[in-house]
């Protein structure tokens, strides 16, 4: 589905939940949106964040991400990178430091389900086949188990969320 970083969840787009939440946290020295699209980038202007044009190349659902993170990191240098997928809204910022403590120790990190990834530079600068994740896995319930790509799935979220709606 086009734009669905965008579908409001509790009023809020996707992308835009996703940022001020990193930026709540105060874990991260940067926050960095990647993406092609400028109605995207416009939505999240105002957030103070660096906002990278993804080349054309890394765009689409069918790109793989290790190929974007390593785009990210020759733009954004950085020790270690981490991305927080927005499309699963209700993610515990727990989450975020599990996932670095684990990427400090191991060089890759990835939550179950599949909210939050980081990798070392190291790691990201040597990956091999990108189809081929190598990240240690670690399962949370900290994340609720819903990845919204769908309207459906926005609506499943919210109904799981907010309880009985009389309309």
């Amino acid at each position: 589905m086009a734009y669905k970083n965008l579908l409001p969840y509790q009023g809020v787009p996707l992308v835009l939940r996703a940022i001020r939440k990193l930026k709540q946290s105060e874990m991260f020295d940067e926050i960095v949106l990647s993406t092609e699209s400028e109605l995207i980038a416009r939505t999240c202007i105002h957030e103070e964040i660096r906002i990278l044009r993804r080349p054309r190349e890394l765009s689409g659902d069918e790109v793989g991400s290790i190929p974007v993170f390593q785009h990210i990191v020759e733009h954004v240098p950085c020790d270690i990178h981490i991305n927080y997928n927005c499309n699963f809204p209700e993610c515990n910022e727990s989450v975020f430091e599990q996932a670095l403590t684990i990427c400090q120790e191991q060089g890759e990190a990835l939550s179950v389900p599949y909210a939050v990834w980081a990798q070392t530079r190291k790691c990201l600068d040597s990956y091999g086949d990108p189809k081929r994740i190598t990240a240690t896995q670690f399962k949370t319930d900290q994340v609720f188990d819903l990845d919204i790509h769908t309207v459906e799935d926005l609506i499943s979220t919210h109904q799981s969320h907010q309880g009985k709606l009389e309309f």
